[in-house]
Parts: C-alpha cells; structure tokens; sequence
C-alpha cells in the first residue's frame, strides 16, 4: 500500500504548478541508440530559478534528440537550444490550465485509491481463503479483514492528503 502512495506521489510530481521543478521531466523518455532512455540518465536538468529548468546533456551529440523528445512529450514546454543546453521556461498558469491540472490530480490521486483497494481485496481473499481451509476461525478472520480495513482508511487518507496538498499548490502559485 505504501508503493501506492508513493507511486501517486510520483506521479503528483509531473503535474506542472508554476514552479520550475526537475521531477516535470521524469516521464520523458529519449530514444537514446533506440532504445527509450529516461532524461535524467542522460543529461543533467537543475533550476536555476523559479521559472526554468535547465538541461544539459551528458554527451553533446545528444542534445538534438533530448530537444526532440521533449517537444514530443505531453510537458506542454517548448525547450530552446543554445547549442550547449536546453532551457525551458515555465510561463505562469492561467486559470483554466489550473483546473485542468487539478482534474488530473484528482485522476491520479483515484488511481493511486483504486490500488490500494486491489491489495485489500486480495488481502480479504487470501484470509477468505486460510478460513475455508480451517487454517484460522471465524473470529480471527473478522479481526484480520477489520485491521485491514483499518489499514487501507489510513492510506488511502495519505493520498487524500497529498492531493489537497497538490491542489492547494496548483492553487496558490
């Protein structure tokens, strides 16, 4: 259930607030000697202040193709190439934008709850399962599938939380 809320706490970090931050970029992936390479392997992106981030290649002869899949990736940045690095300035988000951007919050915040709820119930299936086959009685399969209820309330509260903390950063930029 953790790697669940750590997975949508990833996934919160590719959504665009305004600020320039390097983890925008941790979805893009570069065809690097054919095969799908993830940016930050291949060149080193800081932010060198609050409306850009910078990304410089490792190899110079890749600055071309990391360019390219930038542009081709869902970012919504254009990046400009001086020859030696790529700039991509973060312009200030409009309201519209912001809404947009807090919808897809709310997806990935729902998705990261649809599999905590997948664990619970396989979880519910297995002592299902130790019950039938007399492994545990009735009782300790009540107690178990509570506790484990209790479990999933508190993650999932964990994922609410994050979001109001993302919608609220969405927000107030």
């Amino acid at each position: 259930m953790q790697s669940s809320v750590d997975s949508t706490q990833r996934a919160f970090n590719t959504i665009r607030t305004g600020r320039a931050n390097a983890s925008l970029l941790d979805k893009v992936l570069v065809d690097y000697y054919g095969s799908p390479t993830p940016l930050k392997s291949l060149a080193n992106i800081s932010t060198p202040d609050a409306s850009t981030i910078l990304i410089q290649p490792y190899e110079r002869n890749t600055l071309n193709i990391v360019e390219k899949a930038i542009s081709l990736s869902d970012v919504g940045l254009t990046p400009s190439n001086d020859g030696s690095v790529i700039r991509l300035n973060i312009p200030p988000l409009t309201s519209d934008r912001r809404k947009e951007f807090v919808k897809m919050a709310s997806k990935y915040a729902e998705e990261g709850r649809v599999a905590i709820r997948n664990i619970r119930r396989d979880a519910i299936d297995a002592i299902r399962k130790q019950e039938k086959a007399s492994e545990i009685s009735k009782d300790e399969s009540k107690d178990q599938q509570d506790s484990l209820q209790k479990l999933t309330n508190e993650y999932t509260a964990k994922i609410d939380s994050l979001l109001a903390e993302k919608e609220k950063d969405i927000s107030t930029v």
